[in-house]
C-alpha cells in the first residue's frame, strides 16, 4: 500500500519542485585532460558528446562545467589554455555523427560561456595546438588541411595550400617551442612540416613504414631537434628535426595503435605512449620501452602533474579516469562525480522500494548491470556477462533479475554472484512468411533449437505466467522460467526491438512494424499505422488495452487493439521519442524524447500529455524508484529527485 500512495504521489506537482541531481554510475569514456597552468589542481576533461567536465581538486572529483555543441554529437580531443591568461580556453570538436564537421570553440570568461568561431565554423578539427612561444598564435587541424591564427583565434586562414591535397585528413599538429612558424602536421598518410608559417611544406617520411596514420606528434621541450611520431605502424624517434625517423623497439604490434604521446615536463628522458594496449614508457628518451599498465587499458590521453612527475591522469576508454601516484603504476579509478555512460535501461527493484539496476552498453569489463541503493553508492554486477552489453533488464516475483544482452538471455536469482545463461533450447518456432503477408500463424511448428545462442535481447516482458521476449532472431516465449522456449519469426519478421501485453493482447515492433495478436500470440496482424514509420523506440499498453508507440517520427496511439491509429500531438514533441512506458502504480504513462529535456505524462491513456521542467538534459527514459522519478540521460548517467 505504502508503495502504491508513493506512485500516487508522483503525479502531484509539487514533486516537480524538488531538486533534481545526477546519480551516476560513474566512469565511462574520457577523451582529453588539461590542467590550468595556473593552477594544476584545476583540470579540464573533454567527452565524446559535447560535455566538459572540470575537477578543482587535482581530478579526485569532477563535476559538470560546459555542453558545447546543441546536442550530444562532438568528440573534444584538444582542449587549450592560454598560460598568460588562463581565463582564455580554446576547444577542437569534430561531429561523431558528421564526421565532415566539426568546430573550434573560445571562452573569455574561464569557461562560463564559449562562442564558435566564424572561420572555422563547420570543420571537423581533429587537432589543436598552441605555440609555447607566442600564445596568440594557434594551428588546427582539419578533414581539409591546416589552419593557422596569429591573433588569438580572431581569424584563421588555411595555409595547406590546395595544390599539396596529401596535406588533409590531419590529425595531429604542434608547434616548435621556440619557433612558432615551424609546424608539423600527422595525417592519415604520414606526417608533413612547414618552417615558414605554411607558405612551403615538405612531407617527413624517411624512415616511417609508408601508409602510416600519424595520430601524434610531439617535440622535446628542452632541445626541438628531437621529435617523437606515433603511428598504426609504431612509435618513432627523430634527433635532426623530423627530416629521418626510427622506429622504436620494444612496444609489440599489438599496442602499435598509439593514440597520444606525451613527455615529462620536468625529466625529458621520460616519454609515456597511451595505446589501445595500454600505456608504455621510457625514460631513456626512447631506447627502451616498458608497459606499466593492463593492456585491456585504452588510453586517449595522458596528464602529467608538472608539480609532481609520479603522479599520472590517463583519460580512457571504458574506465573513464585513472589515476597513478607511481610514474602509471598502480592505476585506479579517480571517477567521482564523472559519469559518460550509454545506459540502455532502467528497472526499479520489485521487492525493495530502495533498489534500483540499470543496463550498460559499450563498456565491456567496466560496464554490464550496476544496482543501487539509497546510500547512493554503485555496485556492478556484471559477472558472468562476459563484457556483454545489455539492453533489457526484467524481474520476476522472487527477485531473480533477467538480462538481455547483446549475445543471449541471462538470470541471476535472488542473492547470487554470478549470471548464468538461459537455456538456449527452442522446441518450436513460426514460419518467415513473405514480408507482406497478413495472414495469421499459429506458434505451433518445427524447432530451431539454437535460435536464442547468439540473438540480441532487446525487449523483455514478465507475466504471471510467461516471459516474453523481442530479439534479433523473432519472438520467444518461455513457460518455465526459461528452461525451454517457443517462438521464433513472426509473419516473415525477425528483428523485434519490443514486446507488450495486457490480458490476451501481444503487441510487438520492429523498427518499422506494430505487430498485434487478440489472442495471446496464437495469431498476429501487422498494424496499418496512418504513417510508414523508421524508427520505433518503445511500446506500452495500458490494462485497458491502450496502444502507444513511440518512436522518431512521434508518438502513436490505438484503443480498439491496434484497428486504427491516431498520430498524436497533445502535448508531446512532434518527433523523436525516445521511450514510452507504463507506471502500473500510479495508473500513468510516462515518455521522454531526445530533444526535450523533460518527463511527459499522460493520465488518460495517451490521449492529452503534460510536462514538468526543463532538467537541463535529453532523456532516453524514465521509471519511478526510490518514490521519485528516476530518469536516464543520454550519456551522463541517471538523474533522480533529491
Amino acid at each position: 500500500m505504502l508503495v502504491t500512495v508513493l506512485g500516487g504521489l508522483l503525479l502531484c506537482s509539487p514533486l516537480w519542485a524538488q531538486e533534481w541531481i545526477l546519480l551516476g554510475p560513474n566512469g565511462g569514456d574520457a577523451r582529453s585532460l588539461t590542467y590550468d597552468p595556473q593552477n594544476p589542481d584545476h583540470i579540464f576533461l573533454g567527452t565524446a558528446t559535447g560535455s566538459i567536465f572540470a575537477s578543482i581538486n587535482g581530478g579526485k572529483s569532477w563535476s559538470h562545467f560546459a555542453h558545447l555543441g546543441s546536442r550530444d554529437d562532438y568528440v573534444i580531443d584538444h582542449i587549450v589554455i592560454d598560460p598568460r591568461n588562463t581565463a582564455v580556453i580554446f576547444t577542437s570538436a569534430w561531429n561523431v555523427k558528421d564526421q565532415k564537421s566539426g568546430d573550434v570553440f573560445r571562452s573569455h570568461d574561464g569557461g562560463k560561456t564559449w562562442v564558435a568561431l566564424p572561420d572555422m565554423r563547420e570543420k571537423s578539427v581533429r587537432a589543436l595546438a598552441m605555440a609555447p612561444s607566442d600564445s596568440n598564435v594557434l594551428a588546427a587541424g582539419a578533414f581539409d588541411g591546416v589552419y593557422l591564427s596569429k591573433d588569438g583565434g580572431d581569424s584563421w586562414q588555411r595555409i595547406s595550400r590546395a595544390n599539396l591535397g596529401e596535406i588533409r585528413n590531419i590529425e595531429s599538429v604542434t608547434i616548435d617551442p621556440n619557433n612558432p612558424n615551424i609546424i608539423y602536421a600527422g595525417t592519415w598518410h604520414l606526417a608533413w612540416k612547414t618552417e615558414d608559417g605554411g607558405i612551403t611544406w615538405h612531407r617527413i617520411n624517411q624512415g616511417m613504414i609508408d601508409d602510416s596514420d600519424v595520430f601524434s606528434v610531439i617535440v622535446d621541450s628542452t632541445n626541438p631537434s628531437v621529435v617523437y611520431a606515433s603511428a598504426c605502424s609504431g612509435i618513432y624517434k627523430s634527433d635532426i628535426a623530423g627530416e629521418f625517423f626510427q622506429k622504436v623497439d620494444g612496444i609489440p604490434f599489438s599496442a602499435r595503435r598509439t593514440r597520444v604521446l606525451k613527455q615529462d615536463p620536468n625529466n625529458h628522458n621520460v616519454v609515456y605512449a597511451g595505446t589501445t594496449q595500454g600505456l608504455w614508457k621510457t625514460i631513456d628518451a626512447g631506447k627502451a620501452w616498458k608497459q606499466v599498465t593492463d593492456s585491456k587499458v585504452v588510453v586517449n590521453d595522458i596528464m602529467v602533474d608538472p608539480r609532481n612527475s609520479s603522479r599520472l591522469l590517463l583519460a580512457t576508454d571504458r574506465g573513464g579516469v585513472m589515476v597513478s601516484d607511481n610514474g602509471g603504476l598502480g592505476l585506479s579509478p579517480s571517477n567521482a562525480g564523472y559519469t559518460h555512460r550509454y545506459i540502455t535501461t532502467i528497472l526499479p527493484a520489485m521487492n525493495d522500494p530502495d533498489m534500483i539496476f540499470v543496463g550498460i552498453a559499450n563498456d565491456l569489463e567496466w560496464g554490464g548491470v550496476f544496482s543501487l541503493r539509497d546510500d547512493e553508492t554503485w555496485q556492478q554486477r556484471s559477472a558472468g556477462l562476459g563484457g556483454r552489453d545489455v539492453f533489457a533488464l526484467a524481474q520476476t516475483t522472487d527477485g531473480t533479475l533477467i538480462a538481455g544482452t547483446n549475445r543471449g538471455l541471462f538470470t541471476l536469482s535472488r542473492d547470487a554472484g554470478i549470471w548464468r545463461p538461459s537455456s538456449i533450447k527452442v522446441t518450436k518456432s513460426s514460419p518467415s512468411l513473405p514480408r507482406k503477408t497478413l495472414k495469421s500463424i499459429s506458434l505451433d511448428l518445427p524447432p530451431a533449437p539454437n535460435s536464442l545462442l547468439d540473438a540480441r535481447i532487446n525487449d523483455i516482458e514478465v507475466r504471471s505466467h510467461r516471459w516474453l521476449v523481442a530479439t534479433s532472431a523473432g519472438l520467444f516465449s518461455t513457460a518455465d522460467d526459461g528452461r525451454t522456449w517457443n517462438g521464433g519469426p513472426v509473419l516473415g519478421r525477425e528483428n523485434f526491438v519490443a514486446v507488450r501485453s495486457a490480458g490476451s493482447l501481444l503487441v510487438a515492433a520492429t523498427h518499422t512494424e506494430i505487430l498485434i495478436s487478440a489472442d495471446d500470440g496464437s495469431n498476429w496482424q501487422v498494424a496499418d499505422l496512418p504513417l510508414q514509420i523508421a524508427g520505433v523506440r518503445g511500446l506500452a499498453v495500458t490494462p485497458e488495452a491502450e496502444i502507444v508507440v513511440a518512436s522518431l517520427e512521434g508518438a502513436f496511439r490505438s484503443s480498439n487493439c491496434g484497428k486504427s491509429w491516431e498520430h498524436t500531438f497533445n502535448g508531446l514533441p512532434e518527433r523523436d521519442l525516445s521511450s514510452i512506458s507504463y507506471d502500473a502504480f500510479g495508473r500513468t504513462l510516462l515518455a521522454t524524447s531526445l530533444s526535450a529535456d523533460t518527463i511527459f505524462q499522460s493520465h488518460d491513456g495517451g490521449q492529452s500529455w503534460s510536462h514538468g521542467p526543463d532538467l537541463g538534459y535529453p532523456l532516453r527514459r524514465v521509471a519511478i524508484g526510490h518514490g521519485r522519478f528516476v530518469a536516464v540521460t543520454s550519456f551522463d548517467g541517471i538523474i533522480t529527485q533529491k
